[in-house]
């Protein structure tokens, strides 16, 4: 693997003892950073970064890839209306090539917008080979993945259980472990989407976690939407030991204080949506009430097929709702404007960094630039006019950047995106693809598309 010097960038490693460098180098050989300084001399091929941004690669940590084909169908249904469409509808025509395409377009788009880490919540997966569709797509697509296995949520025919009343399948599970996502250090490893107490009954919850602990797994799941299938579930699973750092809650608008308080004592994370919860129903984000107990989320895109898969633009709704939270409190306190910002710009780049590994285990593996970790990088240019000048460079980045100027990503020390393009020959291919398989789909409900006539174009 050849060294690389990318040089003479803006370098904001995340990491609290190198900070941002104004002026500075990152060396990498063999797949990790070997060197962070403000000027590096090394026998390696030199990547010309002035004017650039160079960032720790970004993390999005919840999006269910599977939709990709689905793009604005969304835009406009609420949280009830999008179940009724998409789980119980669309859902149920896509065949495993449809969920390779999807997860494979999904995939290059994150990477295409400085996304090095997916997690990937694959709940689309009725048979075997639309589970092994999406972990090969995910392979073949460069990006650093988690695949969080999960279960389909159609309605059920006569004489079938809810799916709430139906565990996770075990033996899926196991079969991943020794085939496909077996190595737990490549690229893409394995976790869990289940169902949880807000979605499944008691009995099933007690199962699904019990077997993501016993096999070392992340376990994540929705906490929101509507009535809870099982009320008191969460305090009967911490009362039988089962909740704890492997545990990931996704949403969580309505939990109580008290119930974050005591998630956030036991190590669980949280992943938040912003753009997508205040669009579909799901209630405030979350961010402002965990950072009063002292933790904070990490960020996911949710749904392409009602928002963008930009993740700097979910940093900073995220980071905008929250502010705009707190001022009209202090405004009811008050009646006035705060003194200063409740929320500073620089922990919304936290959300899609270091959280971000953390959520997943990985916070020695990826989330900032530093010696040793892996060179899962983002190189976004300042453009013309469009970021200059830069007197915050953390700032900049979150209020002004775009996953749209990225120039380079690399992941693992390879390049899968350079000078502005994916290295990739059959793009082409991929979008006419996407645009044939969600077509068909979309014939369910008789939506009329124009993607198959912009693809051609």
């Amino acid at each position: 693997m050849t060294k690389l010097l990318l040089k003479s960038g803006i370098v904001v490693t995340q990491d609290p003892k190198l900070g941002v460098l104004p002026t500075g180098d990152v060396l990498v050989e063999a797949g990790r950073i070997a060197a962070v300084a403000p000027k590096l001399d090394a026998d390696a091929k030199t990547i010309d970064c002035a004017g650039h941004f160079v960032l720790p690669g970004l993390i999005n940590a919840h999006m269910h890839t599977w939709q990709t084909a689905l793009r604005s169908v969304a835009a406009n249904w609420t949280l009830l209306e999008y179940f009724r469409h998409v789980h119980a509808g669309l859902a149920t025509v896509f065949v495993p090539d449809d969920i390779h395409i999807a997860t494979l377009a999904g995939a290059l788009n994150q990477l295409d917008h400085g996304v090095t880490t997916l997690v990937d919540w694959a709940h689309n997966n009725p048979t075997p080979e639309h589970t092994d569709a999406g972990v090969s797509a995910l392979k073949e697509s460069g990006i650093r993945a988690a695949f969080f296995h999960g279960s389909p949520k159609p309605d059920p025919k006569p004489g079938e259980p809810h799916f709430s009343e139906v565990p996770h399948p075990r033996r899926e599970i196991e079969r991943l472990l020794k085939g496909p996502l077996a190595d737990r250090d490549a690229l893409v490893t394995l976790g869990m989407a289940v169902l949880g107490p807000h979605y499944s009954t008691l009995e099933v919850s007690t199962h699904d976690f019990a077997l993501a602990k016993e096999m070392g797994l992340v376990a994540s799941m929705h906490q929101g939407g509507g009535e809870a299938k099982t009320p008191g579930g969460w305090e009967a699973l911490m009362a039988r030991g089962l909740v704890g750092p492997h545990i990931n809650i996704v949403h969580g608008n309505n939990l109580t204080d008290v119930q974050l308080k005591a998630f956030i004592d036991l190590g669980v994370s949280f992943s938040i949506t912003p753009a997508n919860e205040m669009t579909q129903g799901h209630g405030h984000p979350i961010t402002g009430r965990l950072r009063a107990l002292g933790s904070a989320p990490s960020i996911g895109v949710d749904l392409e097929s009602a928002i963008s898969g930009d993740m700097l633009t979910e940093a900073r709704m995220a980071l905008a709702s929250q502010r705009a939270l707190d001022n009209a409190a202090e405004r009811g306190r008050s009646g006035g404007i705060p003194a200063t910002s409740t929320v500073p710009a620089a922990e919304a780049l936290d959300w899609i960094t270091t959280r971000g590994a953390a959520m997943l285990g990985m916070a020695d593996r990826i989330g900032s630039l530093a010696t040793g970790k892996q060179a899962d990088i983002a190189v976004m240019s300042l453009g013309p006019l469009a970021m200059w000048p830069v007197h915050d460079a953390v700032a900049s980045v979150v209020m002004q950047g775009s996953g749209a100027r990225m120039r380079d990503v690399l992941v693992a020390g390879n390049f899968v995106k350079r000078d502005g393009r994916l290295l990739r020959q059959d793009l082409g291919a991929v979008r006419s693809k996407l645009a044939q398989s969600g077509e068909r789909i979309l014939a369910r409900l008789d939506v009329k598309s124009v993607s198959r006539q912009v693809a051609a174009q």
